[in-house]
């Protein structure tokens, strides 16, 4: 009887393991018929409708390539801070400095570095990094706030400066192919491409003064790309990207680029001289607002336009070229001041399109003027001279 016992456990245990033995064969049964269909779909060769990744690029895609790898080396990334801040007036601490990004381009080989004016302006302190990611403190050289351009310096070895190829501007064509490169949003060494839009734009300066023949493009222009190089296709810098139109401040398929021309034609001033030459005849002129109420006051013919001179500089250009400024007869009465009508062959119409004629010439040009006094036209000859901050 008391061997009767063990034999229960015992059988217990051989109905699990037939059990097993069983699940395992399943398992091997439906593993052998997927592998037998696997090779039954190799062996009759099944079509594969996956597209080959092709092996070859287009010549356009080798072209920028290239032109990418011979450009970026150019190309800097401008890092600021701003220690000005005024102290916390609960803590007495100072507060953080304020930072900012933006691009950059090498000029030359003695560490001059070009940028956008509105990318420096509120800063203190500058770092420079170089396509091989060396960092390098930077000097303010000179800025141009009515042209948004602006030049560091930093002192780095002549053999780790590669100076960007400079083209012209005054030939291009809307359709033209462009790159930009640059560091949008701090992501350094960025390259989009797109298209020439549109030619001959203007937008506002920092100072509310227009920057004239401005180039519009497609390629995509980011917050922190500003100071960087627009190119063309051979990898010549045409322009300087600039600004991006956007409520939002971020790419809306609309950039613009300050033109080369007018940066060939500055930056050497600003490395000279620390800022640019600006001809003017330096007087002061009455609001062009002003100009509307004298005629609706039928004090000026409503059919001329100009601007008039309020008060001359002693000794400036429009002083010495015999120009009256607004004054007060010996009864009180009020002598209007000579109306500026025409400089040279331009017609001048307001304040903005005196700037733009003057802008056109160089400190020392002689020009000849037609103004309006005492309504009668008379022609005046004038020097140009540098304008003078005093005025």
């Amino acid at each position: 009887m008391p061997s009767e016992h063990p034999s229960q456990p015992w059988g217990h245990s051989s109905g699990k393991s037939s059990l097993i033995q069983k699940w395992l064969i399943l398992i091997l049964i439906i593993v052998n018929v997927f592998m037998t269909i696997m090779l039954l779909q190799r062996y009759f060769g099944q079509p594969d409708f996956r597209v080959p990744m092709p092996t070859d690029l287009t010549q356009s895609e080798l072209r920028i390539i290239e032109l990418f790898r011979e450009s970026s080396p150019s190309v800097v990334h401008i890092r600021t801070a701003d220690f000005s801040s005024p102290m916390d007036q609960f803590s007495m601490n100072p507060q953080t400095p304020r930072q900012g990004s933006g691009s950059g381009f090498i000029w030359d080989r003695e560490g001059h570095i070009v940028t956008n004016f509105h990318v420096i302006q509120k800063a203190d302190e500058y770092m420079v990094t170089l396509a091989d990611n060396s960092n390098w403190i930077a000097k303010h050289v000179g800025s141009a706030p009515s042209k948004d351009l602006a030049v560091l310096k930093i002192e780095a070895p002549r053999d780790r400066l590669k100076p960007i190829k400079r083209g012209y501007s005054a030939d291009l064509q809307v359709g033209q192919t462009v790159l930009a490169i640059g560091n949008p949003f701090g992501l350094d060494q960025t390259l989009t491409t797109g298209i020439i839009s549109g030619l001959g734009r203007e937008i506002i300066s920092v100072t509310g003064r227009s920057i004239r023949n401005v180039i519009q493009t497609d390629a995509a222009i980011n917050p922190g790309n500003s100071g960087g190089p627009l190119l063309d296709s051979s990898g010549r810098l045409i322009g300087v990207n600039t600004a991006i139109y956007s409520s939002s401040h971020v790419y809306a398929g609309i950039g613009y680029a300050v033109p080369v021309d007018l940066v060939i034609r500055f930056v050497p001033q600003l490395i000279q001289y620390h800022s640019i030459q600006t001809p003017s005849l330096n007087f002061l002129g009455v609001d062009d607002f002003v100009i509307h109420k004298l005629k609706i006051n039928h004090m000026l013919p409503s059919d001329v336009s100009g601007v008039m001179v309020q008060a001359v500089m002693p000794g400036g250009a429009a002083d010495l070229a015999g120009l009256k400024e607004l004054r007060l007869d010996e009864a009180g009465n009020l002598i209007l001041g000579d109306l500026i009508m025409q400089l040279d062959e331009m017609p001048i119409t307001n304040t903005n399109s005196l700037l733009d004629a003057l802008e056109m010439r160089k400190v020392g040009d002689e020009v000849q003027l037609m103004v309006l006094r005492n309504n009668k036209k008379i022609k005046l000859k004038a020097r140009l001279q540098d304008w003078r901050n005093e005025q």
